[in-house]
């Protein structure tokens, strides 16, 4: 998948934005108001950052070498997926919607409906 592909498949989520907090070279997509997936754009290598359950997010990175700890975020909760490594675009888009769960199911109940989640 390349950015604009994940951009769309993000963007297809209920209740998901998108935003430029971090200044014009990270995008970043939301779930309500929480940070589900972080993209670094005009990378030379580029990667998103996903949240990521921390049993599995060391299990990820022990099997993909694509798959680091977090740049410039909580080693323990979130990885950074290399777009270049070596997996499926099936794959990296069962991270994103582990990482949108993730953090969706952390919403209090009144965002989840307001958002059309529940």
């Amino acid at each position: 998948m390349d950015e604009e592909a994940i951009r769309d498949y993000c963007l297809a989520k209920a209740g998901v934005t998108e935003d430029f907090p971090f200044g014009e070279d990270t995008l970043v997509f939301r779930v309500g108001e929480k940070i589900f997936l972080l993209m670094g754009l005009g990378e030379e290598d580029p990667f998103v950052n996903l949240k990521c359950d921390p049993a599995r997010a060391v299990e990820l990175r022990g099997t993909y070498d694509a798959v680091r700890p977090g740049y410039h975020m909580s080693k323990k909760h979130w990885n950074s997926v290399y777009l270049r490594g070596s997996f499926t675009a099936a794959e990296l888009r069962e991270w994103i919607d582990h990482s949108y769960e993730l953090v969706s199911k952390k919403l209090r109940k009144a965002d989840r409906v307001a958002l059309g989640l529940e």
